[in-house]
């Protein structure tokens, strides 16, 4: 059982096209609010993660936002946060979300979003932490991602139980259950391990 008392969020600064992603990112955050879990997000006013803050924040909720200068001087920063943290770079906002966090939910994005995503899952990978990484998958958004994730191990070159390490649902009730329920895998990431 995972004790999931602050989660990061990762999502896009866009809206996206359409209602779905403006709402599922509001439920998913009045759930988190509800049960009084700690969001910690990018620190934006804008699309789903301003969407993200402000329906925590209606609900109560305690929300850390952590933003680069170089962005926060372009007055994207959402004002009204439990704390907003200013950091120097990209690679400090995500080391400082993952260290305050005991898991990682993620909504509809772009490539910040893969990015921040792809490089939890390889550090799990790695072995240098066990937390829990899930994918909302709101109107099936990741669903062709996920059939990349499965075609590379079915050729080989990603384990089954490193895929695994991903927890994809539709539903946040689902998806907080499984995190909380986690086991991470404990093969090392090397398929053959005589080739490395």
């Amino acid at each position: 059982m995972n004790s999931l008392k602050n989660i990061s969020v990762f999502c896009g600064s866009s809206r996206g096209n359409g209602d779905s992603f403006m709402e599922g990112a509001t439920t998913m955050a009045e759930f988190l609010a509800d049960r009084g879990v700690a969001i910690v997000y990018g620190g934006a006013k804008v699309g789903l993660m301003g969407a993200v803050a402000d329906a925590a924040l209606r609900k109560n909720g305690k929300v850390i936002g952590v933003i680069p200068d170089f962005i926060k001087s372009k007055e994207i920063a959402h004002e009204g946060l439990t704390e907003l943290i200013t950091v120097t770079s990209m690679q400090e906002r995500k080391t400082i979300m993952h260290e305050k966090s005991d898991g990682a939910i993620i909504l509809p994005g772009g490539f910040g979003t893969l990015d921040e995503m792809f490089e939890l899952l390889t550090w799990g990978q790695l072995g240098l932490h066990t937390k829990p990484i899930g994918i909302l998958n709101i109107d099936g958004f990741y669903d062709h991602l996920i059939s990349c994730m499965d075609n590379m191990v079915s050729n080989g070159f990603l384990r089954g139980s490193n895929r695994d390490m991903l927890i994809i649902e539709k539903d946040i009730h689902q998806l907080f259950d499984a995190m909380v329920n986690y086991e991470p895998p404990l093969k090392p990431k090397w398929i053959d391990l005589d080739q490395v």
